[in-house]
């Protein structure tokens, strides 16, 4: 069952995200959401208390809370695929496959995958009908069959391979950085070249940690953040140094 707390959220998010909480506006007082919710203030509290974590509200010195932006949060507290995520927060998504071609695996993809021979994917996901993410993703060998088999506008690859061989992304292991929109990147997702894109590169592996993928996801300025929760007793953000000799 869904706590209280987390569908009052879920409004005021969407509020926030369609623009009837536009931003720079105040949130309406505790009281005043208490009333609108007839829930209690704690309980509208904690409410708030989600939107400030996802970088959507925050608060001036004796103000109320700010609306700071419209940005889409994903969490990584759990391992979800694009279209999980976007399924689960209501957003219209899609995907579609650029390019594909199995090669042989480069030195570095060997030693993550495992695999003398990928598959190679190009895909384009978008919100709302906006193309936001770009997703180069490499497959390990005895996966490439399966994925070649899934229709080029295939929502949820994650879902299509889970209902052909019975695949579980079970673990996976990011790293974020900022990159520049080179000229395919600009053209796939519709911004300058230089633009600036969050990157989010990943490997993922079975439950037996046999890996599946390496990719490296690009998304488009200001489509979405990242959510990443912590407390002193479990932290599962580590700061890594860039290597500058490579320009990483």
């Amino acid at each position: 069952m869904v706590a209280r707390y987390e569908l009052i959220a879920d409004d005021l998010r969407n509020e926030i995200v369609c623009g009837a909480l536009p931003v720079g506006s105040q949130l309406p007082s505790e009281a005043e959401l208490a009333e609108r919710y007839r829930a209690a203030r704690g309980t509208v509290r904690q409410a708030v208390a989600v939107l400030a974590a996802e970088g959507l509200v925050g608060s001036r010195q004796g103000a109320r809370r700010i609306v700071l932006g419209r940005a889409r949060s994903q969490s990584f507290a759990e391992l979800h695929s694009f279209a999980q995520w976007a399924r689960a927060n209501g957003y219209r998504f899609g995907g579609q496959v650029i390019t594909q071609r199995r090669r042989t695996a480069s030195a570095a993809e060997s030693a993550r995958l495992g695999s003398g021979e990928v598959l190679e994917v190009l895909r384009l996901r978008s919100l709302e009908s906006e193309p936001v993410l770009l997703e180069r993703t490499v497959y390990a060998g005895w996966v490439a069959a399966a994925v070649e088999r899934i229709p080029a506008d295939c929502e949820s690859v994650t879902e299509a391979l889970y209902d052909s061989i019975g695949l579980v992304f079970a673990y996976g292991e990011h790293l974020i950085d900022a990159v520049s929109a080179g000229a395919e990147d600009a053209r796939l997702l519709g911004v300058r070249r230089g633009s600036p894109l969050l990157r989010q590169r990943r490997v993922t592996t079975t439950h037996d940690g046999r890996p599946v993928e390496s990719s490296d996801d690009r998304y488009r300025a200001g489509s979405v953040a990242f959510s990443i929760r912590n407390s002193i007793g479990a932290n599962p953000l580590v700061r890594q140094a860039g290597d500058l000799r490579s320009g990483r």
